[in-house]
């Protein structure tokens, strides 16, 4: 919490004093190599690593990772996880070259091909009803504290297919927060083609496809998507609704 000072319209200020959300470097090491920094805010880090993991392909499912351990370090956060399988092959490549995605963008010419490779086909999926989301809606705010504090975080729920919230996760990214759910849908072993993701944030491709990789197979947004994420969720056969408001949605696919 600090001190600030309020300026009104009319000239006149006052101090009063506000929280702001955190944000702090967080490392990722795999195998005990370094993969990426991200700027998170540092809560429910076990869940990020784990989701950044699979949204990244590092792992195939939470079996591919363990020993996964969160450590406070005096310049911020080290995730530290053992990986198995073949995501192994793209860890490794990563640490050669020093290129690969990122969790919120592209880095380097040689992602230009990476983009444009074909997503998986989500599985078999029952409509999405206009209801549940509007219910989703109606409870989201009581899941996402750090909003409350600080008006200044990103959140992603999991919601069954009647809009319940089993589970959400917030961050001062909108990548961040969606990899935090997906790491606790795998650690609590929920299937998440079961229901349908509801992100707080603009829908760029790369939310669509962590949404894809992590099987879902139904994503709402409150903000508008990107041409690109649009593409990207009809050719991978994803439902996806966006600006999402209490009284109306937009449904893109599906």
């Amino acid at each position: 919490m600090a001190s600030v000072k309020q300026i009104s319209a009319d000239g006149t200020s006052h101090a009063i004093t506000r929280d702001f959300v955190p944000e702090v470097p967080v490392a990722l090491e795999f195998n005990g190599l370094a993969y990426a920094v991200m700027m998170a805010t540092p809560t429910d880090l076990a869940d990020f690593a784990l989701g950044f993991a699979l949204t990244e392909g590092l792992a195939g499912s939470a079996a591919n990772v363990a020993d996964l351990d969160v450590v406070e370090v005096e310049k911020g956060w080290i995730c530290r996880a053992q990986l198995s399988g073949l995501g192994i092959e793209k860890l490794t490549e990563r640490v050669r070259t020093r290129v690969a995605e990122s969790s919120c963008g592209l880095c380097g010419i040689e992602n230009l091909e990476a983009v444009s490779q074909p997503l998986p086909k989500v599985a078999a999926h029952d409509p999405l009803e206009p209801a549940a989301i509007f219910a989703a809606l109606s409870k989201l705010r009581d899941h996402q504290p750090l909003t409350k504090q600080t008006g200044a975080a990103h959140a992603a729920a999991f919601c069954t297919p009647e809009g319940a919230i089993l589970h959400a996760r917030e961050d001062v990214g909108r990548h961040n927060a969606m990899d935090k759910l997906v790491g606790a849908l795998a650690s609590a072993g929920q299937d998440a083609g079961e229901g349908f993701i509801l992100s707080s944030a603009r829908c760029s491709y790369e939310i669509v496809e962590k949404a894809v990789r992590a099987g879902a197979t139904r994503l709402v947004t409150i903000s508008l998507p990107t041409s690109m994420a649009v593409e990207r969720a009809k050719a991978a056969g994803l439902s996806l609704w966006c600006l999402a408001r209490d009284d109306s949605v937009i449904c893109v696919s599906a």
